[in-house]
């Protein structure tokens, strides 16, 4: 019998809705670990997770992640955890690396820098190299980015 795995990669928060756009949208730790939870009652295995500042603005703060990382950990056990490592809203490595220290079992990775309609996501080569070295050195395993061929090509050069 051949057996199939599938792969539910869940984004509860993202970098861009707020409560303004729709009132679903995840902002406290708490609603984070909720919406996370009820998804992984339905069957997703990986959440990406983005943390939020109290008043809905994105953050990279270590303190909130170790709050959203454990209330998911204790309700998701086996849930593979995906940190955003995102450029669009930090571009200094300091920020965007920190929680790489609370070893989530994956951090994203974008591979360059690139346009949304509003901003940009900053990805300087050394930035994506300081990134996937304290990934290395902490075992998080990077979630290769890409949106686009020349992404590819990087990350074949940085494997």
């Amino acid at each position: 019998m051949n057996s199939t795995k599938t792969i539910l990669n869940f984004c509860p928060t993202g970098m861009v809705p707020t409560k303004s756009d729709t009132p679903h949208i995840p902002i406290s730790p708490a609603e984070i670990i909720e919406q996370t939870h009820e998804a992984y009652e339905i069957g997703i295995t990986i959440a990406h997770l983005h943390a939020r500042e109290p008043d809905g603005i994105p953050t990279y703060r270590k303190s909130i992640y170790q709050e959203i990382f454990e209330g998911v950990r204790k309700y998701c056990p086996d849930l593979i955890i995906c940190r955003s490592s995102s450029g669009r809203n930090f571009p200094e490595l300091e920020k965007r690396s920190e929680v790489i220290e609370l070893q989530p079992d994956m951090c994203s990775l974008t591979l360059s820098s690139l346009n949304f309609q509003h901003q940009a996501s900053i990805n300087a080569p050394d930035t994506i190299s300081g990134l996937a070295t304290k990934m290395k050195e902490y075992g998080v395993v990077p979630e290769l980015e890409c949106f686009g061929l020349g992404m590819i090509n990087y990350g074949s050069y940085l494997i």
